[in-house]
């Protein structure tokens, strides 16, 4: 298993004078310390008005600063938001092939759907994001290998053009969609790309069948969107190591998690995302068809309990105010965080290991926690990384 980076550039209130330089800079140093470290890529994400969760709108110029003050760190993006009105897939392209001859060859690149509040703020149409997301698919890596591109849909007429540059590497870099529910892991393996989840706000149980999920999709895939299948698992997860599991909590580790948890279901609008993916889901199991792999997911998964998890979240999406403390004990007790010494980080790293991830990324940055714990927390997990990816 690689032990990778993921950075949302979160920026907490209250907030200095200089909280946006300080913010970019201290990313940079990040990333240096991290190339130095041994990680294997710094996943970098795309979010378009949402204030403290994220300065993180332009990951292309983020990345391509980190490429100039690195040398061996993959530079990912986890990722580029697909539908044309944020990206048109000719753009995100080049941006990506330059990147790559920038790095030197080290880029990954994942897409994804959004969500509703980015699709408002972008006035896209709801009913389109899933369309265009296969379209943005098919495109990229088409344009990246094919000398003159053509293209023709109900959003795009595309006539032997030549664009450029082509990426560095060849055949073209790997491609990765983020995914959250049951039915995107589904849709990523049959597509032949890699698949970037969260382990936040789910057990370990669930976390190996949505591996178990995404294997099968990847495995019956015969005509991938690029030119090979990228079968890999990535998984991000909050990580706070620190010297002993009593300084990772007097650091302020509770607090991070649920500052994460309240502010991420409320950027994204869990409540109304939950209602809708829950109609999507009973289609499924109302379908002739059985629904395939997502809808065998989905029976084994109604015959369980619901998790203190799933119950806690119901809680917050309810707007209960939920102390800090019981926030990180539910969500630490299913295994979904990493927090404490370098022995205990271990052992949870290890678990991942063996569900089959083959990318851990790591949440270092998280909330209010302090930048020099943030910093040490990621010299410790770096001290771990020859233990787990050997190359």
């Amino acid at each position: 298993m690689k032990i990778d980076l993921f950075n949302e550039l979160q920026n907490p209130r209250p907030w200095p004078e200089d909280h946006e330089q300080r913010r970019f800079r201290q990313a940079i140093e990040q990333a240096k310390l991290a190339d130095e470290l041994g990680y294997g890529c710094w996943w970098q994400v795309e979010h378009h008005g949402a204030e403290e969760f994220s300065l993180s709108s332009a990951p292309e110029l983020m990345l391509t600063a980190i490429a100039q003050h690195t040398k061996r760190i993959r530079l990912g993006h986890s990722a580029v938001l697909a539908p044309a009105s944020f990206n048109h897939p000719i753009r995100v392209a080049e941006r990506a092939a330059t990147l790559d001859h920038l790095s030197g060859g080290r880029v990954e690149l994942g897409l994804t759907r959004s969500t509703a509040p980015e699709w408002r703020l972008f006035n896209i149409a709801p009913e389109d994001v899933r369309a265009q997301t296969q379209q943005a698919f098919e495109m990229v890596p088409k344009i990246w290998t094919s000398e003159r591109f053509s293209y023709h849909s109900d959003t795009f007429h595309i006539d032997d053009v030549a664009i450029g540059p082509k990426p560095l590497q060849r055949p073209h870099p790997p491609l990765w969609q983020a995914a959250a529910s049951p039915g995107s892991f589904e849709d990523a393996g049959r597509r032949g790309v890699g698949v970037l989840g969260t382990t936040i706000w789910d057990s370990l149980e669930r976390t190996q069948r949505m591996i178990k999920l995404y294997r099968a999709a990847a495995a019956a895939c015969t005509a991938p969107v690029g030119e090979f299948v990228n079968d890999q698992v990535a998984y991000f997860t909050f990580v706070h190591c620190a010297d002993t599991d009593e300084e990772a909590m007097n650091n302020g580790a509770a607090a991070a998690a649920a500052w994460y948890t309240v502010t991420a279901l409320r950027f994204f609008e869990a409540a109304d995302e939950f209602a809708k993916l829950a109609k999507r889901h009973q289609e499924l199991l109302a379908s002739p068809t059985g629904g395939g792999l997502t809808g065998e997911f989905l029976r084994a998964e109604a015959e369980a309990a619901p998790t203190e998890a799933q119950l806690l979240i119901g809680r917050i999406l309810a707007g209960e105010t939920v102390p800090d403390e019981e926030t990180f004990t539910v969500l630490n007790a299913q295994h979904s965080l990493i927090v404490g010494s370098q022995e205990t980080c271990r052992a949870q790293l290890r678990q991942f290991a063996d569900l089959g991830v083959d990318r851990l990324m790591c949440l270092h940055q998280i909330g209010g926690l302090p930048d020099d714990a943030v910093f040490k927390s990621i010299r410790l997990i770096g001290e771990l990384i020859p233990e787990f990816d050997r190359g």
